[in-house]
């Protein structure tokens, strides 16, 4: 019988929580319980079918065999952690480390205790307690327990914390880098933990390699990115999925899409990962028609779609003006019964208010269990772009009735719904109320958007008066609002300021150009138009094409002019 309840729990096969009562009778009566390894088996399916951890602790400490070990503990901590649930297994540190008939910790208990930690989201205050166990009991010494450490620092965005456990290592292996560099890109430091990762003396792993891609992508470093992602395929014969997502994201990152989808056509397997990453690359460099052609051959590969997807799809279609294939995702969510999160139900109010569809858009803003200031936002910009200015301030009054404050992009949106209708005084009052009532510092965007207003309305004086006044300096497109609203009410005589302003710019667009030199041209001043487009010409800028987009059969397809 001993025999075969040692099998028994060394499978991987959970027991029903029927079962577990019976099993602990059997281990007491057949002394198997003095066994320190079956008890960490048994620890394993304690977890498993224990509903509450409180339980499985108190099982454990009535079957703990003497001399009182510690690794059905440490086993015990592990699972709990494994099955979600770090706070238990902290609790469970927590018995062992008091002492008592629970035994003592042991050199393999802190690095469990502390990915608990690490695991719990807000878990310093534990984790710098799970620390002083491991210093009071001469743990320090262990590499593993430091490593852990500087994972657990590192989780928490301790990087301070996290570099001072590592240099106290006297020699750090793969693990100890791998770490730290973590824990500098979850606190921001991207170019120190690139740094971190040249002064390396050992052979980096797949997770070193990632999380110094991660890093290079942030800096838009695409040189570093492209040596690392070399000396990866130099020693390696394939390229791993871990690695080449993070090569994929990185690329994607730093906007060099050719590179991007070379890695990504080479890669041998591709997961949900390398399709989101790519697709995504694709709508944030405005690539919307490229990313639902690739939505569809990954509809053809038999990878299904998750949340991200079709959010970032969504996107896409939004972007294209594509209802049609909008309408199929939203079908498609229903029709697998994938329940609705936040941002997916924002992206389908997105999509479908900027398709035109506000009362379906409506309809499914009112469905979202949750709603926060994007899907506000969202709804409010539908209104906005199809000249339902009034609409707009409804939607953000009630937005504020709500209970909800809003943040600076939705300032952006109602005062741009206030410019396309000539709501002067409300656009004024509103960007008073930025500061007044909810401390947000006004943006170059929300100055540009009051320019607009003011000038759409003839107010060139005060919209100059508030481009002077500004505290920081203007953008090309505050003063192209300036120089469209001089070109309305006809006002040459500002035309030699904007010249000016906008030539002292490093680096501006083509469109200003194009509007002054308009200016000039309907006022008859050919020798002005002739010098401003030299200027264009000086400046290597050419005239942006236009564009359109329409969609036929579910297939959309975009002609440039120009």
């Amino acid at each position: 019988m001993p025999a075969v309840l040692r099998a028994i729990l060394a499978s991987s096969t959970p027991l029903p929580e029927r079962v577990i009562p019976p099993a602990q009778a059997l281990l007491i009566t057949s002394g198997l319980a003095e066994d320190a390894a079956v008890l960490a088996h048994f620890a394993r399916h304690l977890v498993s079918a224990t509903r509450a951890p409180a339980d499985a602790i108190h099982a454990l400490l009535h079957l703990r065999p003497r001399p009182r070990y510690a690794h059905p503990f440490n086993a015990l901590i592990s699972h709990l952690t494994l099955s979600g649930d770090p706070s238990a297994a902290f609790r469970a540190f927590a018995v062992l480390a008091a002492g008592g008939d629970a035994g003592r910790p042991d050199g393999y208990t802190l690095p469990a205790a502390l990915k608990a930690c690490a695991r719990l989201g807000g878990g310093l205050h534990e984790g710098r307690q799970a620390h002083a166990v491991a210093e009071k009991g001469g743990f320090l010494g262990r590499l593993p327990v430091r490593n852990a450490l500087v994972t657990l620092y590192g989780a928490c965005g301790e990087c301070g914390d996290a570099r001072k456990v590592f240099d106290e290592i006297a020699r750090p292996d793969v693990v100890s880098w791998t770490a730290l560099v973590s824990a500098l890109i979850r606190g921001g430091r991207f170019a120190e933990a690139l740094g971190s990762f040249g002064e390396m003396d050992v052979a980096p792993n797949e997770g070193t390699l990632a999380s110094a891609l991660v890093a290079c992508g942030r800096l838009g470093a695409a040189r570093s990115g492209k040596a690392v992602h070399g000396w990866y395929i130099k020693r390696e014969r394939g390229m791993k999925i871990i690695v080449g997502n993070a090569v994929l994201d990185m690329y994607v990152k730093c906007e060099k899409l050719d590179l991007a989808r070379w890695v990504f056509d080479g890669l041998l397997a591709r997961d949900i990962v390398s399709w989101t990453v790519m697709i995504s690359g694709l709508v944030n460099c405005r690539l919307p028609s490229e990313a639902l052609e690739l939505f569809n051959e990954m509809q053809t590969s038999g990878v299904k779609p998750d949340k991200v997807v079709l959010s970032t799809v969504l996107s896409a279609c939004a972007s294209l003006g594509a209802l049609e294939s909008g309408r199929w995702v939203h079908q498609y969510i229903e029709r697998k019964g994938i329940e609705w999160d936040v941002h997916l139900g924002t992206s389908l109010v997105d999509m479908y208010a900027k398709c035109g569809c506000l009362e379906t858009s409506l309809s499914v803003f009112h469905k979202m269990p949750v709603k926060n200031v994007s899907s506000w936002n969202a709804l409010i910009n539908g209104f906005a772009l199809h000249g339902h200015g009034r609409e707009a301030l409804e939607c953000f009054d009630r937005m504020v009735a709500s209970g909800l404050p809003p943040n600076e992009v939705t300032f952006i949106i109602v005062l741009g719904a206030c410019c396309h209708n000539g709501l002067v005084q409300e656009g004024l009052l509103l960007f008073e109320s930025m500061k007044n009532s909810y401390n947000l510092s006004p943006w170059e965007e929300h100055y540009g958007c009051m320019v607009d207003l003011l000038g759409r309305a003839g107010f060139i004086e005060e919209a100059c008066g508030l481009i002077k006044a500004m505290p920081m300096k203007p953008a090309v497109f505050t003063w192209g609002a300036l120089l469209s609203a001089c070109q309305d009410h006809g006002r040459v005589d500002f035309s030699q300021q904007i010249l000016r302003n906008v030539h002292e710019l490093e680096s501006s667009g083509s469109g200003v150009y194009v509007l002054l030199s308009n200016v000039y041209a309907v006022n008859g001043r050919w020798t002005d138009v002739k010098r401003v487009r030299g200027l264009l010409s000086e400046k290597g800028l050419r005239k942006d094409p236009g564009s359109s987009a329409i969609e036929v059969n579910g297939k959309t397809t975009e002609f440039v002019v120009g």
